[in-house]
């Protein structure tokens, strides 16, 4: 039954998607599309574009992380740094990460570095504000009790900070994985010779429709599989708090 519910929805889709392709000569039919999916991405273009964009999607990403988590925990334990770098954290947060592309592209040059610094962007904002706010909202009574057992130091960030703000941080690091894959796209469009986005936009102006859907159809499965690869890591990392049977779910 299981099956049937998660499988329904996509049939549906792709009937009326049948339904009404060939209508127009820029919706082909979804075997016209399967075709070209197979005979591009099954290629060298698994090589030379997907592989390059997935890896600067990564690289990104992790960064993004480890700057987003290092700086919102000193900031949310902090009162007084929170308030001063409160305004500069808002200015900054309501730049739309591709408004800084062309800035980006004069810093970096046009090569993955270039795409990287895009994608952490707009992805560190998001763990930066989840984790101040996660590490705000930790229990004071648990504070307390770390205090009076004297537990301080790496062990005390370790088990109490990380740990306590946890889900609010793997909310951000869920957040940011979909912000990630639009701005590898975005970044991968600009002065760029490979990558999904680069290839999509190429087939487009070449009027290569049905293999310009497959790529659009590739994004979504990549979307896919990173949000079911990321649910696992984080019913695993936050086992503790759904209940002794979320690592095996």
């Amino acid at each position: 039954m299981r099956v049937v519910n998660l499988l329904a929805l996509p049939v549906l889709l792709v009937l009326g998607w049948w339904a009404v392709s060939g209508s127009s000569f820029y919706l082909p039919s979804p075997e016209a599309v399967g075709r070209a999916f197979v005979a591009t991405w099954f290629s060298e273009r698994l090589l030379d574009d997907v592989l390059p964009s997935v890896g600067r999607l990564l690289a990104g990403y992790a960064v993004a992380g480890v700057l987003g988590v290092g700086l919102g925990v000193p900031i949310g334990l902090s009162r007084r740094l929170r308030a001063t770098l409160e305004p500069v954290l808002e200015f900054f947060r309501a730049i739309p990460p591709p408004v800084l592309v062309p800035l980006i592209m004069l810093l970096a040059g046009i090569d993955t570095p270039m795409k990287v610094l895009v994608i952490v962007s707009g992805c560190v904002w998001p763990i930066l504000l989840n984790t101040v706010e996660g590490v705000r909202a930790l229990d004071e009574v648990l504070a307390d009790t770390c205090r009076m057992y004297g537990v301080r130091g790496a062990t005390r960030m370790r088990r109490f900070v990380l740990r306590g703000a946890s889900p609010q941080i793997m909310t951000g690091l869920r957040q940011a994985l979909s912000i990630g894959i639009i701005l590898m796209v975005i970044s991968e469009m600009f002065a760029s010779s490979s990558g999904l986005g680069f290839t999509i936009v190429l087939f487009q102006r070449q009027f290569q429709i049905a293999e310009m859907w497959s790529g659009i159809l590739l994004l979504g499965l990549l979307g896919l599989a990173l949000s079911l690869l990321f649910r696992r890591v984080e019913r695993w990392v936050l086992s503790w708090y759904y209940g002794s049977g979320a690592a095996r779910a």
